[in-house]
């Protein structure tokens, strides 16, 4: 079944779960996370980033849609981390159910601006919106200086943020990047920081950069009241190793023989995240819910 953003998010908080969005930019990724939610009876979020909708190409969607629609679960398909208008606008033909416009490198009143157009465009067709206030840094060469001067959100202007814009979900920075962290670096989630954003409104809050963190203060975090945690790197390592443990014992070509197990490893990890997020079994909890639906397609 395919849903918005909102509606999957208005179960999460006073159920006490989150939701994890998984990045796919094929067939396989596809497979191993849509199969391991329906598996576990968990919501999922197929989250596609601009570079991912530009390799898959459009007519990939009408697949992904197709097999969602047809699920037993809920799952939203969303746009991570659209950085522009077009890019939205491409999610919305594609028959995206929630989007993100992520301008937080921008100064406040651009990302103000882009978020409220973005906003307005989408609430149009009843596409729910997601934006970032506060810095998600990359786990490349400079991460150490980020989890050091990294801008966290401030309670008081996510408030405003979400007043002056309308959004209906926001993804905060409380201390996490993107992707693996390297081995001698131990990032640490400020739940302090997070207590504080979710006592100044009550607009379901992300944590992106969910891949390489502790269990236990992601467990803490969605226990505290994260909605939706975004997870790319974890699963797609698993997959990947898998695959090339493979090739380097077999040469052969066929796609039947190399990812089955590849897809099997990737599942493991999807696994091991919805019952992090407590999200096992709660896709009954959707049962009587309707089905999103954009009129306009």
């Amino acid at each position: 079944m395919l849903v918005n953003m909102n509606q999957m998010l208005s179960l999460t908080r006073k159920n006490h779960f989150a939701v994890g969005a998984y990045n796919v930019s094929n067939s396989e990724l596809l497979k191993a996370s849509v199969e391991q939610c329906e598996a576990d009876n968990a919501p999922g979020i197929i989250a596609v980033h601009p570079t991912e909708m530009a390799y898959a190409k459009d007519d990939f969607f009408a697949y992904v849609l197709q097999r969602i629609k047809n699920s037993r679960v809920p799952f939203v398909l969303h746009l991570d981390h659209g950085d522009t208008i077009n890019n939205v606008a491409r999610a919305i033909h594609n028959g995206f159910s929630s989007v993100m416009i992520d301008a937080s490198l921008e100064p406040w009143d651009d990302n103000v601006a882009v978020t409220k157009q973005t906003v307005d465009m989408c609430h149009l067709v009843g596409v729910s919106v997601e934006a970032e206030l506060g810095t998600i840094g990359q786990t490349g060469n400079h991460i150490k200086e980020h989890l050091k001067n990294g801008i966290y959100t401030k309670p008081e202007d996510a408030a405003k943020f979400v007043e002056e814009t309308g959004v209906d979900t926001l993804a905060v920075g409380i201390g996490t990047a993107h992707g693996i962290y390297p081995s001698d670096v131990e990032p640490k989630i400020r739940i302090d920081i997070l207590k504080e954003i979710l006592a100044a409104f009550d607009v379901p809050l992300v944590l992106h950069g969910g891949s390489s963190n502790p269990d236990d203060q992601i467990a803490e975090a969605v226990k505290t009241g994260i909605s939706k945690v975004n997870i790319s790197s974890d699963y797609k390592y698993a997959f990947f190793k898998k695959a090339r443990e493979i090739l380097k014992e077999d040469d052969g070509w066929d796609p039947n023989n190399l990812f089955p197990k590849a897809i099997d490893a990737a599942k493991e990890v999807v696994h091991h995240k919805n019952e992090l997020f407590n999200s096992v079994g709660k896709a009954d909890l959707y049962k009587d819910m309707s089905p999103w639906r954009n009129e306009f397609l």
